[in-house]
């Protein structure tokens, strides 16, 4: 049963790493979201696409098999309207339309294949919404969704000031700098450490050009690579969405895991409880790459938020 005055919606994000499903009931009079349910998998759609220019045929199926899982899910639910949103990996690949036909058979909409400007549009809604008049945020806000093939900038306060995209993220600097004859570098080498940090610090002059970085007073961050840093900042027995979010990590703290994280092999990095296995070869790129944002424009800490481009998604169908 929908509540009076809500629509009940259903968002896809599809990204380099991961898809994501959120059904929830939304009353834009109220700016009320209520969550029916929020599940992730990680599908790996980006492999190898930095490299080759297509998405794997693998890669494909594992996307397809979570989309037959979700469709599953928002038949049940009834959700109204679904929209799919598809990010980094398919804006860069040759045989998008293989991967946009796939969808639609299974799921009924066509995947939009969105802008990074829209990608970071959707994540500061998402991420913001809730924000709004907390005493202890100044603003301005700036929001960084950290993702497996792209990193997104947005400045703003009540709404967008400024938004950039770089082509910077957990997978693709992991896959680009540590990944030799198929394996990844465990631990990497200073060497590799360095080639990463490069990309990062050249990625954050791009930004920079358009978006003013140290304007901000409040860093607000997204996506898998930045809540499995407050995961293991907390030393969380396992993943906890509700601990997680808006957790407040200091830069120091932040530090201390990355470096560990660079140093650790393989299997001590799979033995922390809260980190997803999918997540266990990436993670290393991920924490660099939110270090060096907070190091480039001071952030003392950074504010963990749960709600991202998904539930800016959900609000774009109210």
């Amino acid at each position: 049963m929908v509540p009076e005055g809500y629509s009940r919606v259903a968002a896809v994000d599809c990204g380099t790493n991961s898809i994501r499903l959120l059904v929830a009931d939304v009353n834009p009079a109220t700016g009320e979201l209520l969550e029916l349910d929020r599940r992730m998998t990680i599908v790996r759609l980006g492999q190898d696409v930095d490299r080759t220019g297509r998405l794997a045929p693998e890669a494909l199926e594992r996307t397809f098999a979570a989309c037959r899982e979700y469709a599953d899910v928002i038949r049940e639910l009834g959700a109204a309207e679904v929209r799919f949103v598809a990010t980094s990996a398919s804006r860069d690949a040759e045989n998008r339309d293989e991967f946009v036909r796939g969808v639609l058979d299974i799921l009924g909409v066509e995947p939009e294949v969105i802008t990074g400007d829209q990608e970071a549009e959707f994540s500061f809604t998402g991420a913001t919404k809730e924000l709004t008049g907390r005493a202890d945020l100044t603003t301005p806000y700036l929001v960084v969704d950290i993702g497996g093939g792209s990193t997104e900038f947005v400045v703003g306060d009540e709404h967008v000031r400024a938004a950039r995209s770089v082509d910077v993220g957990c997978v693709r600097m992991t896959e680009r700098h540590l990944v030799h004859e198929g394996k990844v570098s465990d631990p990497p080498t200073e060497e590799q450490i360095a080639a990463i940090r490069a990309d990062i610090e050249a990625a954050l002059d791009l930004a920079e050009r358009t978006v003013p970085l140290r304007e901000a007073h409040t860093l607000v961050g997204l996506a898998g690579s930045v809540t499995t840093v407050s995961a293991i900042a907390q030393e969380l027995p396992e993943y906890d969405s509700a601990r997680i979010h808006h957790s407040r990590v200091p830069r120091d703290r932040v530090r201390e895991i990355t470096e560990w994280l660079l140093r650790s092999t393989h299997a001590e990095r799979a033995a922390v409880p809260s980190l997803h296995p999918g997540r266990v070869d990436v993670i290393a790129a991920g924490a660099l790459v939110l270090l060096a944002i907070m190091e480039r424009t001071g952030a003392e800490e950074v504010v963990v938020s749960e709600h991202d481009i998904l539930d800016g998604i959900a609000w774009s169908l109210a």
